[in-house]
């Protein structure tokens, strides 16, 4: 297979268009084509499919390096950048189990681009967003596949411990701004699309949903949109809320406090408490919002105990699958996974 990739990528590769693959339906044709190779490569050399494919990614990985040091160490982007997508895909299509070869893939991706969009978007947004947003089309086939593409690379990207810096700020692989979505994470997008089943994913993975700033906070934009609907609130925008409420101790309202201070309160106030039963007093009483999540009662030991295990579980790169190698009930691991509330 080496033989042959090296062979490919002088004699075919170098005389191929600059252009060449930035249609999907060329990347496509491509990895068809690499998926019969690596089809017969396995069977004439006797070894299995996973480690042809393996093969193929190194092989790839070694020549966009090449390529790379060639050019002052910048990604000569084009076919050269594409192949890495081309990569990609057939780690996805084969399920290559190798971590060390996807966390490279991905790292290269990073690299050249400072962003997972590519991996991302499809899912959140479905096949054909990217395309207005960001000026290019998914390489998975519809938003299914984008999104068991994104669980297996989280899954590795996991189990590698990837993190990447950017401006300073390190980030896990699933916190990695969004650069079509104003470098929001994409938990944020999601929270902001109202998305609760790809909301769902991202949590269980340990996505950080704290607020960078008083404009940007998870609960409060839920809220504050889920009061416009006038007690018709959407099944979507719910579901997303009580599932925020799964993976944080207690709402941190971002409310200043000097809109309280002609009030004359004293600085140890409970202002959470005020806020909740002054601007959220509809939703408490619907429910939607429980009131030992803001203030009003003291937060149940159960669900700070959840809290604080899963805490300890993303600092050691163990959400979700950890979780199951704990020795507690079946039932203790649907709660702490965020299936149960």
């Amino acid at each position: 297979m080496e033989s042959f990739m090296e062979y490919y990528f002088e004699e075919v590769f170098n005389n191929l268009d600059r252009d060449c693959l930035n249609e999907r339906h060329k990347r496509r044709e491509l990895v068809e084509y690499f998926n019969t190779v690596i089809t017969g490569c396995a069977r004439g050399q006797n070894i299995s499919d996973e480690t042809t494919c393996k093969y193929f990614i190194l092989s790839a990985l070694r020549y966009h390096n090449s390529c790379k040091s060639n050019n002052g160490d910048v990604c000569l982007m084009g076919k050269y950048h594409n192949l890495l997508y081309i990569a990609m895909k057939l780690a996805f299509d084969w399920s290559l189990q190798d971590n060390g070869v996807v966390a490279a893939l991905l790292d290269e991706l990073y690299t050249c681009e400072k962003t997972f969009e590519r991996i991302f978007l499809g899912a959140i947004f479905g096949t054909s967003a990217p395309h207005f947003l960001a000026g290019w089309k998914s390489d998975f086939m519809d938003r299914e596949e984008n999104v068991h593409a994104l669980v297996y690379f989280l899954d590795h990207a996991t189990n590698a411990n990837l993190e990447y810096t950017d401006d300073n700020k390190i980030h896990r692989f699933i916190d990695v701004p969004l650069e079509s979505c104003g470098k929001a994470s994409p938990v944020r997008v999601v929270i902001q699309m109202g998305s609760s089943e790809m909301l769902m994913i991202l949590l269980r993975f340990g996505a950080n949903i704290a607020a960078e700033n008083a404009a940007t906070n998870p609960i409060e934009s839920i809220l504050d949109r889920l009061k416009e609907y006038k007690r018709a609130y959407p099944y979507e925008l719910v579901g997303c809320l009580k599932l925020i409420l799964r993976v944080i101790p207690t709402i941190k309202f971002t409310v200043s406090k000097r809109e309280f201070k002609h009030l004359g309160l004293s600085e140890d106030y409970n202002y959470d408490r005020k806020i909740a039963l002054e601007i959220y007093s509809e939703i408490l009483e619907d429910h939607l919002l429980p009131s030992t999540r803001c203030g009003l009662r003291p937060v149940e030991l159960k669900h700070l105990c959840r809290c604080a295990v899963r805490q300890m579980l993303w600092k050691n790169f163990e959400l979700p699958f950890g979780i199951y190698k704990l020795p507690i009930p079946p039932s203790l691991k649907k709660y702490l996974d965020l299936f149960d509330d």
